[in-house]
């Protein structure tokens, strides 16, 4: 999940492509099958919650660190469409071809992530009944993945190193959890990889298209502050 972190930038696109695949669909077992043992273990829907977004938060930073060598650990097509565009303003950024694969790589991920954990928990792989899209919700996603493309690009772009990132990052999504309305999808796979469960963590497949635009939307508003706020593209050593 980081855009211009060191990575080996000369890697076939095969390796990233798959490392892509792995990462984003780990987390989004992590995501539900922390969900529905927070579900097995608890009736309180804010210890389920608390549950739920530590184990998130902790999963997604040892992902960042285990893969960003490889394909910088976008896990987010949000995350790679802000590395293609700036990419495109001229600095070293994904390709349109890699762009591609990356997507396929996150969305494909993420559902068979979804479909892992419910196996894990002996749960059925049906489509998600909770509805979750409200004009508060959908301001939540905007504001929460605005919040992570700033963070993402402004670490990246001031030097920081890949473990910094990753605490940073995990840090950030665990408490958007509780800060934003919408507990912080932030991410368009996650998104639809979360509709194949009806469990804690599942969204409604109508949900999900205007939680989807909204943070298309919030990365847009993300990278217009970082290119702001951050518009030197050299970086200063962590």
């Amino acid at each position: 999940m980081t855009v211009d972190a060191p990575t080996i930038t000369g890697a076939p696109l095969w390796p990233r492509a798959t490392a892509e695949f792995l990462g984003t669909g780990l987390l989004v077992t992590i995501v539900v099958g922390s969900g529905i043992a927070a579900q097995n273990l608890s009736t309180d829907t804010g210890l389920q919650l608390l549950e739920n977004s530590l184990t998130t938060a902790l999963g997604l930073g040892v992902l960042i660190l285990l893969l960003a060598p490889i394909s910088e650990a976008h896990f987010n097509p949000v995350v790679s469409l802000v590395d293609f565009t700036l990419g495109r303003r001229g600095r070293t950024g994904l390709t349109g071809g890699a762009l591609a694969a990356y997507l396929a790589a996150q969305i494909s991920g993420a559902i068979a992530g979804a479909v892992l954990a419910t196996a894990m928990f002996a749960t059925p792989t049906t489509l998600s009944t909770t509805d979750r899209a409200t004009p508060a919700t959908v301001l939540g996603e905007v504001v929460a993945t605005a919040g992570l493309v700033l963070l993402i690009v402004g670490l990246t772009r001031t030097g920081r190193n890949i473990t910094v990132i990753a605490a940073a990052v995990g840090s950030y999504i665990g408490a958007a959890y509780w800060f934003t309305s919408s507990t912080s999808f932030a991410n368009p796979a996650v998104t639809i990889g979360r509709v194949f469960t009806d469990t804690f963590a599942g969204i409604n497949p109508t949900s999900a298209l205007p939680f989807i635009a909204a943070q298309l939307l919030g990365g847009g508003v993300g990278t217009a502050l970082a290119i702001a706020l951050f518009p030197n593209t050299s970086r200063v050593p962590d």
